[in-house]
């Protein structure tokens, strides 16, 4: 069954999503960041809507599966992150955002970081999308090439690699992706059109173009910020360019929170504690910001509870068209984008490390079910995040998360768990639930370009005590 009939392209509106690699909820203005400059961002906040409850997974294919499909990760089975030359992606048998709007008469390209698999069974062109070009996964996923001997990375078009790239070569990519981007808004001006924008950066190793480095006060890292930053500009100025402003609705956002552990190399969680790998706020509420001048109320900000489940519905709403009768995780938020309504719609998020279900929010009240981390590759684990008991916080009175309150609120508790009994039902936790539907599957995976075989790790010896 269709989404719907395909209608005049003056009756949708255009979508822009940009989606940025390990970005902190405190790492742009509008967020509070006084360490990196953002002054396009800091227009696109003052002419739209600041989501400042909006979530995402704690890794990045988790989330690029969210997004595209409108499930939580686990939902279809992607609950980690897929490497090169993997046996498992995204299941083409999923109905993803760009599925949806294509079926509607939309024009769809995929710009960046792909990471949902790169078997060709599993690239964005077999996903909804008519184009591809990026790089396939994380940047720091590189593979020694049988020709040359270098580490490098492919740059795929449509399904073919069009370049491998050294790591200095990786300077080039947000620069094309802007490009490749703002040319695609000037070839679809008569048409709707999907622009989907996951940024290769702010993902280590921090490979900013040359024309940025040295630019920042805030290093290495803050150079990059600027280059997003101007890609941002870039785009929006694009579409005033071609008076395309008041019929697309844009916004940017992140898959999950900063990569702390890496020190200058990684961002910041503002106000949040936790980063990226855990399901703590830091890790997993991301900056974000939706734009579209005479339709989102210019300078407003709303606090309800969204995320990038809720980007598939929202957007075959708007355009008109009707979901499967498939279940998904994911509500329509457009009312709240709109000024229809001041309510998002929904009132729970689930956070889900891998399979395991850590923790429920529902409004202002979030509770944890036994123990987390502050995030991948930080070894601190403060006593309260060790403790197997459920812990309750009140994130309106208190952002950081710290003050637990199940003792004074055990009727909260009672609640909370009950919701997060039913979602284990459901998904399961630790184990597949009876509602998870399984990932693709490719045998005998190969690597995009020749490869030289990988030394296995030599395994450390086991030492006396």
């Amino acid at each position: 069954m269709a989404a719907c009939s395909v209608g005049a392209a003056a009756d949708k509106p255009n979508f822009v999503l940009i989606f940025i690699d390990d970005m902190g909820y405190g790492d742009i203005g509008p967020f509070g960041s006084t360490l990196n400059k953002t002054p396009h961002l800091d227009r696109m906040a003052a002419e739209g809507m600041k989501l400042t409850s909006f979530y995402a997974a704690p890794v990045c294919s988790a989330s690029r599966a969210q997004l595209l499909t409108g499930c939580y990760a686990p939902r279809v089975s992607v609950p980690g992150v897929f490497f090169p030359a993997g046996p498992k992606g995204l299941n083409p048998e999923e109905v993803t955002t760009a599925d949806y709007l294509k079926e509607l008469g939309y024009a769809t390209t995929c710009i960046g970081k792909w990471h949902l698999g790169d078997q060709k069974q599993f690239l964005p062109t077999r996903q909804g999308f008519d184009h591809y070009f990026g790089i396939p996964y994380s940047n720091d996923m590189q593979r020694v090439s049988a020709e040359s001997g270098l580490r490098v990375t492919p740059l795929l078009r449509d399904e073919e690699v069009a370049d491998l790239l050294e790591d200095e070569g990786q300077r080039r990519v947000t620069r094309e992706y802007t490009e490749e981007a703002v040319k695609f808004i000037g070839e679809h001006t008569d048409e709707p059109f999907f622009l989907y924008l996951p940024h290769t950066a702010m993902h280590v190793p921090l490979f900013p173009h040359q024309d940025f480095v040295g630019k920042s006060s805030n290093g290495t890292y803050g150079d990059w910020v600027a280059e997003v930053d101007w890609s941002v500009g870039q785009i929006l100025d694009a579409l005033r360019q071609h008076n395309l402003e008041k019929n697309t609705l844009v916004i940017f956002t992140s898959d999950n929170g900063p990569w702390a552990s890496k020190g200058k190399a990684g961002g910041v969680s503002g106000p949040l504690r936790g980063s990226k790998g855990c399901t703590l706020e830091g890790g997993v509420r991301e900056p974000t910001i939706a734009w579209w001048p005479g339709t989102v109320k210019a300078g407003s900000s709303s606090d309800q509870i969204a995320g990038t489940t809720d980007v598939l519905p929202t957007f075959v709403s708007l355009a008109g068209g009707t979901l499967r009768d498939r279940k998904i995780d994911g509500v329509d938020i457009s009312k709240l984008l709109t000024g229809e309504s001041e309510q998002s719609g929904r009132s729970e998020w689930y956070y889900y490390q891998g399979r395991n279900l850590q923790a429920v929010r529902s409004g202002d009240w979030k509770l944890a079910l036994g123990p987390q981390t502050l995030g991948m590759g930080i070894r601190q684990r403060p006593e309260d995040l060790k403790s197997k008991d459920v812990r309750l916080y009140n994130l309106r009175e208190e952002i950081g998360e710290v003050t637990d309150l199940s003792a004074k609120h055990p009727e909260v508790v009672a609640r909370l768990t009950a919701l997060a009994e039913e979602m284990k039902a459901d998904i399961g936790s630790g184990q597949p639930g009876p509602g998870v539907r399984p990932a693709g599957d490719q045998k005998n995976p190969v690597t995009l370009y020749p490869t030289q075989p990988r030394k296995p790790r030599k395994k450390k010896p086991n030492q006396a005590k």
